[in-house]
C-alpha cells in the first residue's frame, strides 16, 4: 500500500508581513488582523476533520497576538520557526539572519515551552548563510525550497554558481529540505497587493486553484508509492468564507483518494525511515 503524506502547513503571518513591507496604515494592518478570525475557522475545521497541522509563526504574531497562537499550540498543532519579523534572510546579513533565528526560537519556546524543529524562511528565500546558521541552531528541516515536488532531500550548502561555468554542487547537510512551490501557496493566487514592484491582482477563482491542488495529489499517486506533498496556506488568506468551503472540499477529496494528513514533523520522520542514508539532489 501506498504511503502518501499531505502537510497542511499555515505561515500565521497576520500583520508581520506588511509591516516588513513599511506598509503601516490602518487599512494595511487590519488585512492582518483578520487573521485573528480566520485562524479560528481553520482550527475549527482541522478539529472537526481531526487533522493536524504545522504553523510556522514569525515571532511577531507571537507577541502580537498571544491569545491567536495560544489557540493554535492548545489545539496540538505543530509551531514552526518563521523569523522574527518577516523580513528576506537574504537581506540582513549574516549578523542580522542570527538575530532573527535567535528571537524567534525564543519566542516558541514561550509559546510551546519546546524549540522548534522546523524552519521557513519569510518570502521563500533563504541566504548563503541560512543552511549553516539553522543547522548550528539544533533545526531538523527546512521549508523554503522547491528542487522536487514529492520527495524531501538533503539541504546542500556551498554551491560555487557562475555564469559561463558549470555549478560545482556544494555538499549534502544533515538538514532535511520539505520542499515547497508557489504553485500549491495561496497566496499568489487569491491576494491583491499593491506596491512599488507593481500590482498583484490576486482574487483567483477559488474553485480552479483548489482543483489544481487536488491533482497535484492525484498525480503523486499515481506515479509514487511514497512521498510528502506540502501546501501552504495564509490564515487571512485561505480563510474567507468562499474559500474555506473549497478547503474543506479538498480535504475530503484527498482524504477520499488516500492521502495521510500528518505534521511536517511527522513526514520528516517518514522520510528518515524510509531513506535512512537521505536522498541527495547533487548533480542530477
Amino acid at each position: 500500500m501506498a504511503d502518501l503524506f499531505v502537510c497542511l502547513t499555515f505561515d500565521h503571518d497576520n500583520v508581520s508581513g506588511q509591516i516588513s513591507r513599511g506598509n503601516t496604515t490602518p487599512t494595511a494592518i487590519s488585512r492582518g488582523d483578520f487573521g485573528i478570525p480566520a485562524t479560528q475557522r481553520i482550527l475549527r475545521l482541522l478539529n472537526a476533520e481531526r487533522i493536524p497541522a504545522t504553523f510556522f509563526i514569525p515571532g511577531h504574531t507571537i507577541e502580537s497576538y498571544p491569545s491567536c497562537v495560544a489557540a493554535v499550540h492548545a489545539a496540538g498543532h505543530e509551531v514552526g520557526h518563521h523569523g522574527w519579523t518577516h523580513r528576506v534572510p537574504s537581506t540582513l546579513g549574516a549578523e542580522g539572519e542570527e538575530e532573527e533565528l535567535l528571537r524567534g526560537i525564543e519566542s516558541i519556546i514561550k509559546l510551546t515551552g519546546r524549540a522548534p524543529r522546523g524552519y521557513r524562511s519569510p518570502s521563500w528565500d533563504l541566504s548563503p548563510h541560512s543552511i549553516d546558521l539553522l543547522i548550528k541552531h539544533g533545526f531538523v528541516y527546512d521549508s523554503s525550497m522547491m528542487g522536487h515536488d514529492y520527495i524531501p532531500y538533503q539541504a546542500r550548502q556551498g554551491d560555487e554558481i557562475s555564469l559561463l561555468e558549470p555549478m560545482k554542487f556544494g555538499a549534502d547537510t544533515s538538514l532535511i529540505e520539505m520542499p515547497i512551490s508557489w504553485a500549491l501557496d495561496d497566496f499568489p493566487h487569491f491576494e491583491y497587493t499593491r506596491s512599488d514592484a507593481g500590482i498583484l491582482p490576486g482574487g483567483s477563482n477559488a474553485r480552479l486553484v483548489i482543483e489544481n491542488f487536488i491533482n497535484e495529489f492525484k498525480y503523486m499517486k499515481k506515479y509514487y508509492d511514497w512521498g510528502v506533498l506540502t501546501y501552504t496556506f495564509h490564515p487571512h488568506v485561505i480563510g474567507r468564507g468562499h474559500r474555506m468551503f473549497m478547503f474543506e472540499h479538498m480535504i475530503e477529496t484527498l482524504r477520499a483518494e488516500g492521502a495521510q494528513f500528518v505534521t511536517m514533523e511527522t513526514a520528516v520522520d517518514a522520510y528518515r525511515a524510509k531513506f535512512p542514508n537521505g536522498v541527495s539532489l547533487r548533480g542530477g
